[in-house]
């Protein structure tokens, strides 16, 4: 942004995740003006400190602010179409942590604001810009897979229930499983195969924690793209306690000539860093993996600018298309 001031602001810092966003930021040369987290104040406190930020308990002061270009925001799930809302009104830039949106209405919502164009709105999809799915999706692109045929991606996650919010446990907040997990997963389907979901049909299984009734600890997609690609999605809250992660994900892409295998969070027996590995007639490999051109942040601000984003508002929105549209069709399995 030359000549323009050099400052962001946070509103809501409900997920670490923000922390991410918050570093890449400070990286650029940009300046936090403050962070506003009325409830979670802990987890706003540890980030403060470990980046040197200062809290705030006016939310206006940095949406008035006119040294602050753009708004980062982890707030509750279902809150964050009031903040993207909010920001539209200031015509400031927003960069949210997923999920953007949790039901019918919040899509509706997020279609309106996206349509209307009159901010840039970002969704931390960061499984883009992993070195070995940036590795990949280079590979295939390039046809060294043949004709992609399916995708499995699996993506258990370690729960730490004594650790998380309320909100995370009420759906109608989170907006559950399939919208706050699959996105990410919805998202590298369409940018992986450069094709889109045309049907899904998929499941929430509820195993645990009766206390907390709409919270489902596990779910499953089988998902038809355009072109006769199909795929399978699952997640779950059960990753134990003694895994070396917080979660074993992995993805395996089948093509007409080879398949490959990412290990999102490496493997303890092979590395702590992530994994890609070929298998074709010839030989099975490790693939030296290569970093993205940009960060997601870099990304993001290229689209501030008027530039042409990796991510684009089509991504964003298809990818919560997805999302809303499965888990409302989703059967639902209770334990007995």
């Amino acid at each position: 942004m030359t000549g323009k001031a050099r400052k962001f602001g946070i509103i809501g810092c409900q997920h670490a995740h923000i922390g991410m966003f918050i570093e890449e930021m400070l990286a650029l040369g940009y300046e936090c003006a403050g962070v506003y987290e009325p409830d979670n104040k802990p987890l706003a406190r540890t980030l403060a400190d470990r980046y040197g930020l200062e809290l705030t308990g006016d939310r206006e002061s940095l949406l008035s602010d006119e040294g602050v270009s753009v708004i980062g925001c982890a707030a509750i799930n279902h809150e964050k179409m009031d903040v993207i809302e909010l920001c539209e009104l200031r015509g400031k830039p927003i960069m949210i942590d997923k999920p953007a949106v949790t039901d019918r209405a919040g899509l509706t919502r997020l279609r309106g604001v996206l349509e209307r164009g009159r901010i840039e709105v970002g969704m931390m999809l960061t499984e883009r810009f992993r070195p070995s799915l940036h590795t990949v999706q280079r590979m295939i692109r390039a046809g060294e897979l043949g004709d992609i045929v399916h995708i499995s991606m699996r993506k258990p996650h370690r729960l730490n229930p004594e650790a998380r919010p309320a909100w995370h446990f009420d759906k109608s907040q989170s907006g559950g499983i399939i919208n706050d997990l699959f996105v990410h997963d919805f998202d590298l389907l369409r940018w992986l195969t450069g094709r889109e979901v045309e049907t899904t049909s998929g499941y929430l299984a509820k195993n645990i924690l009766p206390e907390h009734p709409t919270f489902y600890d596990t779910a499953g997609v089988q998902v038809f793209m355009a072109g006769g690609i199909t795929a399978q999605l699952y997640a779950d809250w059960h990753t134990p306690a003694g895994c070396w992660t917080w979660g074993d994900g992995r993805i395996f892409i089948t093509g007409t000539h080879g398949i490959a295998e990412i290990r999102l969070e490496g493997d303890p027996l092979l590395s702590s860093n992530e994994v890609a590995l070929v298998i074709t007639d010839q030989e099975l490999r490790s693939l030296p993996l290569a970093p993205p051109p940009l960060s997601l942040a870099q990304d993001f601000l290229s689209r501030v600018e008027g530039e042409e984003g990796i991510i684009t508002h089509d991504d964003i929105y298809k990818a919560s298309e997805a999302t809303v549209t499965t888990d409302e069709e989703a059967r639902i399995l209770i334990r007995e």
